[in-house]
């Protein structure tokens, strides 16, 4: 494809607002990792319509770096992953289109994603995007996105720290009848901060940081996993990790339906599956 088609992939105006654009390297390594543990069929499907279906970067900022890094990771699981970086800023996708190949494509766009006649995506990522955005704009946003996204495919939309270090995401599952669920609420750490329930609070995504208070569920939630953290505190003395593990016991014993496997806690994911 010339370089100007993919600036005009969408005829229309791209739908959103440039993001600070900044970001480190590998800052979603962790994302990444969680999706190829969580589902990795999602990205070798090559059923029916899932056959060339595309992994989404929705705005990846600056450089290209995070696509690229994902293109490499998900690449060792299926060679032939089709991956589309989106982006709002005219400049950076220019300055993007200089690492596409017949695989990896930097296009022009935003909620409305800048798809091309018969693409269709079986998955996005979208981090450290929504975040900028008023509440009222949350359900228009995913309601956009979920018009591309095959059923059965997933979008995983969050805010990280700078560094990726922690990050906490939703995992909304498109649906037959062309909705969203909203399969699970994700939390991760590498540990390198240690282990405090209060720094999740700073990174919820958009349609939660500011329903931490009483009444709400995320806020029973969080008081739930303080009281679990506080009554196992004495697990920390044997390190951050097995802190985690041992409040998530505790917070699933409060009732909260979290997934207690090993793989995820002793890797630093909770995550607290919704109904």
């Amino acid at each position: 494809m010339k370089k100007s088609s993919h600036l005009q992939a969408v005829s229309k105006k791209p739908e959103g607002q440039p993001t600070r654009g900044k970001t480190a390297s590998n800052r979603l390594r962790r994302v990444d990792n969680f999706i190829l543990l969580y589902e990795p069929s999602l990205l070798t499907r090559t059923d029916d319509r899932f056959a060339d279906a595309l992994f989404v970067d929705l705005g990846y900022g600056f450089d290209p770096r995070t696509t690229l890094e994902s293109a490499a990771r998900f690449r060792r699981l299926n060679p032939n992953l089709k991956i589309l970086g989106v982006e709002i800023d005219k400049e950076r996708v220019e300055a993007a289109l200089p690492f596409a190949d017949e695989k990896t494509f930097f296009r022009l766009g935003g909620f409305n994603l800048p798809l091309l006649e018969g693409e269709s995506v079986r998955l996005i990522r979208a981090f450290n995007v929504l975040r900028q955005y008023e509440e009222k704009d949350f359900a228009p946003a995913y309601e956009r996105l979920a018009h591309y996204i095959l059923p059965g495919g997933l979008m995983i939309e969050g805010t990280s720290n700078p560094f990726g270090s922690i990050w906490a995401a939703n995992a909304a599952r498109k649906m037959e009848d062309g909705s969203w669920k909203m399969e699970a609420l994700v939390f991760s750490t590498n540990f390198r901060l240690g282990f405090d329930v209060e720094e999740f609070q700073t990174i919820l995504p958009k349609n939660l940081i500011h329903r931490v208070v009483p009444g709400e569920a995320i806020y029973d939630f969080f008081e739930a996993w303080k009281r679990a953290a506080a009554e196992t505190a004495a697990a920390k003395a044997y390190g951050a990790r097995q802190w985690f593990g041992a409040a998530a016991q505790s917070l699933a014993r409060r009732g909260y339906k979290v997934n207690l496997q090993k793989k995820w806690l002793s890797k630093g994911w909770l995550i607290w599956e919704r109904d």
